[in-house]
């Protein structure tokens, strides 16, 4: 029984280090603001509607654009 407990331990660690990272590699978009701090779509240009700054905060991208980056 242990070595199967050992074994899923080995396997879920290895996951977990895998996202890790994953995350680490990721590339951090910064936001395009102008001085009073509307945000700029890093795709079309277009302002980032505020209601999807204040549902998605650290939102770079209008919904479309980031709907068509992440291939939906």
């Amino acid at each position: 029984m242990t070595d199967y407990l050992d074994g899923a331990q080995a396997v879920e660690q290895a996951f977990r280090d895998n996202a890790i990272a994953r995350q680490l590699r990721r590339e951090v978009e910064q936001p395009d603001e102008d001085d009073q701090g509307n945000r700029y779509c890093l795709s079309c240009g277009n302002e980032v509607p505020k209601a999807r700054l204040i549902a998605w905060p650290t939102a770079v991208r209008c919904v479309f654009c980031q709907s068509l980056k992440d291939g939906k």
